[in-house]
């Protein structure tokens, strides 16, 4: 319980009618979770406005109101907090409602298209492996030391975020490792947070059903860094063709990794295999669990985060040895004679180009490579030719299946994706709506030594169907296949 007046501090006010003295029992933005004596916080969102509900609220106990505009009629009982953006002032209220927890851990935000959550995983258990109390929010999961909790959005929203980040340092987290989404540094999800550094991975082609052009979608990445404070480190792939755009306003200490270009962090692949990645970092031989030049990236960007945290270099390069893969990250599995079925979340095409060309990489030639692949309903339906296109320029065979459809027709979808196909590529690619039934298919055509990849939902452990979203496990599915079609 807060003092109105105490969590306003530093919200952006404009106007106030009525007192601040009340006590809040709780800070919410939707109006059907409101309790008594509740601060109601209305966001304009994306699919509806806030300010429609301030009477519902009101009715369902909120004693004061945040708000860009001011209601027609007003309720002399209610305070009134004119704002001059609700989204921004409820990250802020929210805060300092929770007592700023993250001014009480080191908190480090990474952000890009792809790695957010293979990189803050594997930042995670680094740390904790190293005997620190640690707290991890990503897509796949939220995490305070050994206690779990689920994860429903890349970032959650401000109240959640702080309310988890409060507990973690209850708890004596000493860091937090955290995916920012582009989402997240738009909607004001990160406001009143203080990082202790950001990591930039890459930037591809992705949600641009929401920021509707790539500039936009940069624009709100580099947003990230532009938040941080003048203590913090600011620490970018210099590989990547926007990775310096990201440093252009900040005022952090500016950090660069790299494979290919000079940076304050190097690394060089010396064996890529199915069994792990032999890497030079830092001048030191380092051999590591997982695969592929894209994990080259992550483990050094893990490398060089741990380093500027002031970690000693020969303790962060044992303990990434012995680090594993992350859940429906390139995770595979090998049959006895040989088949290897791999599930990864690759969902955007720059993501699919690294998995198929990290597959390429390590074969020897003469194996087939199946993928199975589809794409999300609902979401950025540019990419679908792309990736359709990508998967039969490097593939020996393709399925082209359902995903996580949403309110949109599969069949419709598939429509779309098989439009990047070129026309000597058809011969060589399936179309089958059941994704289950695409998994059986593509176990049944494998021969011993061939590569299966089932591309898209990863860790997900459901198929999303017009709001309902149905058990469904790729990893799962995909074994119980290998093992009955094994020759």
């Amino acid at each position: 319980m807060k003092l109105l007046k105490d969590i306003l501090y530093k919200a952006g006010l404009v106007e106030v009618v009525g007192s601040t003295n009340q006590a809040i029992t709780t800070v919410c933005f939707d109006s059907r979770k409101v309790e008594k004596d509740c601060l109601f916080v209305a966001v304009r969102g994306t699919q509806s406005d806030g300010h429609r509900f301030i009477e519902k609220a009101i009715a369902a106990g909120a004693i004061a109101v945040v708000c860009e505009e001011l209601p027609a009629t007003a309720d002399d009982k209610i305070s009134y907090i004119r704002v001059t953006d609700s989204s921004y002032a409820l990250g802020v209220i929210s805060s300092n409602f929770y007592d700023n927890p993250s001014s009480k851990l080191k908190l480090i935000g990474v952000t890009g298209t792809n790695g957010k959550t293979t990189t803050v995983t594997l930042l995670f258990n680094l740390f904790k492996s190293l005997g620190y109390k640690v707290g991890l929010l990503s897509t796949v999961k939220n995490q305070i030391n050994s206690e779990i909790f689920p994860s429903s959005h890349t970032t959650s929203d401000a109240v959640r975020l702080n309310e988890m980040l409060k507990q973690m340092a209850d708890r004596g987290c000493q860091y937090c490792f955290m995916e920012v989404s582009s989402h997240a540094v738009v909607q004001n999800r990160i406001a009143g947070l203080i990082f202790t550094g950001g990591v930039f991975t890459n930037i591809t082609h992705d949600h641009l059903d929401y920021h509707k052009t790539f500039d936009e979608y940069i624009k709100a990445k580099k947003g990230f860094f532009d938040q941080l404070g003048e203590n913090a480190f600011a620490l970018i792939n210099k590989d990547d063709a926007h990775g310096m755009i990201m440093l252009q306003n900040t005022k952090a200490s500016k950090r660069t990794y790299a494979l290919k270009s000079n940076a304050d962090f190097k690394c060089k692949i010396l064996e890529n295999q199915f069994s792990g990645l032999l890497l030079n970092i830092d001048g030191s031989e380092v051999w590591t669990k997982l695969i592929g030049t894209f994990n080259a990236y992550n483990i050094l960007a893990v490398f060089a985060t741990a380093t500027l945290l002031k970690e000693n270099k020969i303790n962060i390069l044992t303990t990434i040895s012995n680090l594993n893969p992350v859940e429906g990250r390139f995770e595979y599995d090998r049959t006895p004679n040989g088949i290897v079925g791999i599930v990864d979340y690759a969902h955007t095409p720059d993501a699919l180009l690294n998995v198929l060309r990290t597959v390429n990489d390590i074969r020897t030639g003469n194996e087939q490579v199946i993928t199975i692949v589809g794409c999300g309903g609902d979401r950025d339906a540019q990419k679908r030719p792309v990736m359709a296109k990508i998967a039969c320029e490097l593939s020996t065979k393709v399925i082209i299946t359902s995903d996580n459809p949403r309110s949109e027709n599969p069949l419709e979808i598939i429509k779309q994706m098989e439009q990047g196909i070129e026309v000597q590529q058809r011969k060589k690619t399936l179309t089958i709506v059941d994704r289950k039934e695409a998994i059986k298919t593509a176990c049944s055509m494998a021969n011993p030594g061939d590569i299966i990849l089932l591309a898209g939902k990863g860790h997900e452990t459901y198929q999303e169907i017009n709001g309902v979203k149905h058990p469904f496990d790729d990893m799962e599915i995909l074994k119980q296949n290998l093992k009955l079609f094994e020759k």
